[in-house]
């Protein structure tokens, strides 16, 4: 998104860090080397999970993360500046893909969090539940009515704290208020900066309202349409799960966060009803270090994330076995799900060149306007730089009688549910492209968000310090390239309707294509990733051959999604309220 001046600019400002009062940068810091719970991965979900577990006194939590504090961490805090702690920074696991196949071989960056908060901490903050089918169909799959979205809606009571936006301006026909939660403990906000386009954007859902219509709220679980957006900003600052969950929590005496603690593997500590038990943690600051082992006396919680999950159950024999043969590591659970089905959401950044100066670009090309902007931040928590890089997206269904129909099943959860997604940015967003050095533009995200292609994530060695091999398999269905297509020209109709009339000059690139073939090309060149990996360690019904854990999300063979919302109920299971 942003200049390699600003990224610079951005890292220099980060490198001071504070500490929590609780927080150990060395294993000679820990209070012992047994727990009641141990946390592997201090991201989205494992810190919900330890702060519910930490809230009752009685329960000894140590955390650990691979990463460092997020503490100090400008970027990290500074809303819009979110994207520019991903890729290539220490704040990032710097992973990227294999060759994609259907995306002309090419491969690319692969955002993950390595900081406390994990990618909570450095994502784009739109906070978002997806469609209530989603739910219901998790509770079919696993025969666990818990996963219902009756079920679940409750969690976000305990979760998020509606707040007013950074701007504080009447949010009166924004959002349902009857739909969310004032005292949870997760603050969340409208968009706290107003753009120019805004207008335009609303005037378009007016216009041509049949396909692209309001929707008053797409954060309560009924998502068909385009809405302002919701994001984890309150008081014009990022919430991450470490600056609520885990901040909630860590000056308990009965919490040890560990950061740089890289996990190398499960340790089996015995068999317990005829199956394997994984009690014990081994970890290591780095390579060259020496491994140190932590144990648990109830659980290990392992959420490292859909890479680091599945790479740490493969490297402890946990996964497929001949697989696991091939890189000289003994199988003690053969699971050969571990790795598998992985799911992704497909972005693609569509582009249109505009006329003026009201779009964000020149403020992200020239330091001085930039550095005003975050004085203001600093002062005030205020401006642009408090908001997110949106204000407005939506989720839409291709036509029911869309040809692709007639050879493929519809893949959504429901009648209810999206293909789609598009958002909106004032200024120009494009992974694959660097920012051009003048003009002014308009990027329309369009995002597959119900893909039928699976990839896999394998190891590349038993060396735990070595990446693993990540193959979303972008775009391999013909479901999944149709819906691309269709997505494209549905933004060029938005983007034609009168509201644009004044504004857009012309699409950029291959944007222009008209036909299925010139189409399917440009969607093949720049489209990459929304950072949505899920699926490889999946939940199936207790008694089911597939699958990595059960409803209760216990690990198959061995004894012992939103996330937040998941980590929620996840905390209910371990625990209980």
């Amino acid at each position: 998104m942003a200049s390699s001046a600003l990224i610079q600019f951005v890292l220099v400002a980060s490198i001071f860090t504070q500490s929590f009062a609780r927080l150990c940068n060395s294993p000679s810091q820990l209070r012992g080397n047994t727990y009641d719970y141990i946390v592997v991965g201090a991201g989205t979900a494992g810190n919900v999970i330890a702060a519910r577990l930490a809230e009752n006194g009685a329960n000894d939590v140590l955390v650990l993360e691979a990463g460092v504090s997020n503490e100090g961490v400008l970027a990290s805090q500074v809303p819009f500046m979110g994207p520019t702690l991903t890729p290539s920074t220490p704040y990032d696991w710097n992973y990227t893909v294999t060759p994609q196949t259907h995306l002309d071989g090419r491969t690319f960056p692969f955002p993950r969090g390595r900081l406390l908060g994990g990618s909570s901490s450095v994502n784009y903050m739109v906070h978002h539940y997806g469609s209530s089918a989603d739910y219901d169909r998790l509770a079919r799959l696993t025969g666990d009515s818990g996963w219902s979205w009756r079920n679940i809606k409750p969690y976000i009571n305990r979760h998020e704290k509606f707040v007013a936006p950074a701007d504080g301006h009447d949010t009166t026909g924004q959002y349902i208020p009857s739909l969310h939660s004032t005292r949870g403990i997760l603050p969340k906000s409208l968009p706290g900066f107003s753009h120019s386009i805004d207008a335009r954007v609303i005037a378009t859902t007016q216009e041509l309202s049949a396909e692209f219509p309001f929707n008053p709220d797409t954060g309560g679980g009924d998502v068909l349409g385009l809405g302002w957006v919701q994001s984890s900003i309150g008081g014009g600052t990022r919430s991450s799960s470490a600056t609520t969950y885990l901040n909630s929590v860590i000056n308990r005496n009965n919490v040890d966060v560990l950061v740089n603690a890289y996990v190398t593997k499960l340790v089996r500590t015995g068999t317990a009803g005829g199956k394997p038990s994984f009690r014990g943690v081994q970890y290591a600051s780095g390579p060259q270090s020496p491994t140190s082992s932590v144990f648990a006396r109830k659980e290990v919680i392992l959420s490292a994330g859909s890479f680091g999950t599945p790479q740490i159950l493969q490297l402890s024999g946990i996964g497929d076995r001949a697989e696991l043969t091939a890189k000289s590591i003994t199988t003690i659970v053969n699971s050969p799900s571990v790795g598998k089905n992985m799911s992704d959401h497909v972005l693609l950044p569509n582009n249109w060149l505009v006329r003026g100066t009201e779009s964000l670009d020149n403020l992200l090309r020239d330091p001085v306007a930039f550095g005003a902007a975050l004085d203001q931040w600093q002062t005030s928590k205020t401006g642009v730089l408090s908001n997110g890089v949106t204000n407005h997206l939506g989720f839409f269904r291709l036509p029911n009688n869309s040809p692709i129909f007639a050879t493929t099943p519809d893949p959504a959860s429901g009648p209810k549910a999206s293909h789609w997604e598009m958002i909106v940015s004032n200024f120009w967003i494009n992974p694959a492209v660097p920012q051009p050095p003048t003009g002014s533009y308009l990027t329309l995200i369009s995002a597959l968000i119900s893909p039928t292609s699976r990839g896999t994530l394998k190891l590349a060695s038993n060396n735990p310090f070595e990446a693993p091999l990540i193959d979303p398999n972008f775009l391999a269905t013909e479901f999944d390239r149709y819906t691309m297509r269709e997505s494209v020209r549905a933004v060029k109709r938005f983007a034609g309707a009168n509201a644009w009339s004044d504004y857009v000059i012309e699409p950029v690139g291959n944007l222009a294509a008209e036909t299925d073939a010139d189409i399917d090309a440009y969607v093949r060149s720049i489209s990459t990733t929304v950072y949505h990996p899920v699926g490889t360690a999946s939940m199936s019904p207790g008694n089911a051959a597939w699958g990595v854990v059960d409803p209760e999300l216990r690990l198959k063979g061995a004894n012992g999604g939103p996330v937040y919302l998941v980590a929620e109920r996840a905390a209910y299971l371990i625990r209980g309220y």
